[in-house]
């Protein structure tokens, strides 16, 4: 390499050299302290100075933990686990009291950790399941929580499979940092022995400078065209939003008209217009958001359902029996589907054709993992009209999953309470097999009939989220609504 000299520095590179020279090795806020400089500039002149020989860059990695949403809510009020051993005090306990005490999804999750860490047993006993507390250990998990909701940290002094087990449990999320470290060379050195002179230059030609002819006077700065460029990225639209505008694009594109609804919707337009009975598991707490606040319904309407759940109407059904509640029907819940916009919009519209579809958000009491959400993205549609079939149906999906970009389409036999006969679709993905999407099938006579509907309506409801992944090549939903600018700006504009 060729001994560089000063007239090949421009001045800021010379201010970072001279720094360097007083401290020999230094961070990068001290050297732009010293250098006068704020660190990006400092930083630039460093990596200049280092294509030239002059310096040196030294690179260190390390990791520190923090806590999750859920982990500084486990932090504040315990794992599962141990509030239910604690809630056991010693003695053996019946699954169905720790059910009244916690909820389902807690107490889920406690038992796999009692049993991972040795806490507790559990067995059968006169066909109760019985949870046999035993010896307890000191709980490095929860060290961990309580060391994190205080301050961020490397957990040096904790075991792998420990910090492992609360990363899979989403309760704390690693960070990379990188410490960086600029030393002198011994070229850099000598270059500075040899003296150094920081003058006046000029970044750019101005039209005062060339008229003037000022520019002969002084020093141009040296730029050096090889030097990579930061990247610019443009404005774009999130990757999900593009893929429901294209989804939309595609119905329209088929003849179907959009429309939508409230998120708060009557227990009568979510559950009971789609005769789903009122005992059944879908309604309970533990699946649906319930409001604290009852809605208005069609009375004429709701005496025709109420005939349809409990006699089964005069369409030769038998309907569900016992009684059906008004009061019940008229509770509002944050609509579990938005299947509670399309039936809407059939009673709104029950002469042939209709061709409808929803895209909106739902929510459902699910617990947060790579795959659930409590809110989540559903795309409904619905066809009504004179002759059609459940052939239909399927040409429909297989239309649409094509122009999704999946070629290989096929149903399997499924079962919803509202439709018969009911399928679920299915696409081929290479390397992961066959993934469910969603479901379909044909209106029961027992929803239909009702509303004064005749002509057969052919159904479906798909999960957007789980399509999103494929598309977008994600293993996690949770990575759709995370802030990650930097995955935004590298995610392609054009994919497919």
């Amino acid at each position: 390499m060729a001994k560089s000299n000063q007239n090949d520095l421009n001045n800021d590179e010379k201010s970072v050299l001279l720094a360097l020279s007083k401290f020999k090795s230094t961070t990068p806020e001290k050297l732009a302290s010293l250098a006068e400089l704020n660190i990006e500039t400092a930083m630039k002149a460093s990596f200049l100075l280092e294509q030239k020989g002059l310096s040196e860059i030294v690179e260190k990695s390390t990791e520190t933990y923090s806590l999750t949403p859920e982990g500084v809510l486990y932090a504040e009020k315990g794992l599962p686990e141990s509030r239910i051993i604690d809630f056991m005090k010693g003695k053996e306990t019946f699954l169905s009291e720790l059910r009244e005490e916690f909820s389902e999804q807690e107490t889920n999750i406690a038992l796999g950790w009692l049993i991972k860490k040795e806490w507790a047993s559990i067995k059968k006993h006169k066909g109760e399941v019985v949870i046999t507390p035993l010896k307890t250990t000191r709980d490095a998990q929860r060290d961990i929580l309580n060391l994190l909701n205080e301050r961020e940290a490397d957990l040096k002094g904790f075991k792998p499979e420990t910090i492992k087990a609360l990363l899979s449990r989403n309760l704390i999320v690693a960070k990379e940092n990188i410490i960086r470290t600029i030393r002198i060379t011994e070229e850099g050195c000598r270059l500075v022995s040899r003296g150094i002179e920081i003058i006046d230059e000029i970044a750019q030609l101005t039209p005062d400078l060339i008229r003037s002819g000022e520019w002969k006077k002084k020093r141009l700065r040296p730029y050096d065209v090889n030097v990579p460029v930061r990247k610019v990225f443009g404005a774009k639209k999130h990757p999900y939003r593009r893929l429901l505008d294209q989804m939309r694009k595609i119905f329209l594109e088929m003849g179907f008209e959009e429309i939508r609804g409230g998120i708060v919707q009557t227990s009568f337009w979510n559950f009971d217009a789609l005769f789903q009975p009122q005992d059944h598991p879908a309604r309970e707490m533990q699946d649906t958001f319930y409001l604290n606040s009852k809605g208005d319904i069609p009375m004429e309407l709701a005496q025709k359902v109420k005939y349809m759940h409990e006699q089964g109407g005069d369409i030769g059904s038998t309907g569900w029996g016992g009684k059906w509640s008004l009061e019940l029907a008229r509770t509002k819940v944050l609509r579990t589907h938005t299947t509670a916009i399309t039936i809407k919009h059939l009673a709104d519209n029950p002469d042939p054709p209709v061709k409808a579809f929803c895209i909106g958000r739902t929510y459902r009491r699910e617990s947060i993992d790579a795959t659930h959400l409590p809110e989540f993205v559903q795309l409904e549609g619905v066809v009504m009209d004179k002759g059609v079939s459940f052939k239909n149906l399927l040409g429909c999906l297989a239309e649409f999953y094509s122009r999704m970009g999946f070629e290989t389409v096929r149903f399997r036999p499924g079962y919803f309470p509202y439709t018969e006969p009911s399928v679920e679709p299915e696409v081929y993905v290479e390397g992961l097999g066959w993934i469910e999407l969603g479901g379909a099938g044909i209106f029961r006579r027992e929803v239909t009939a009702p509303l004064g509907i005749i002509h057969p309506v052919l159904a479906w409801g798909l999960g957007v989220g789980r399509l999103a992944m494929l598309r977008l090549g994600l293993k996690d939903l949770r990575d759709l609504y995370r802030s990650d600018i930097g995955w935004l700006w590298r995610y392609p504009i054009c994919q497919w």
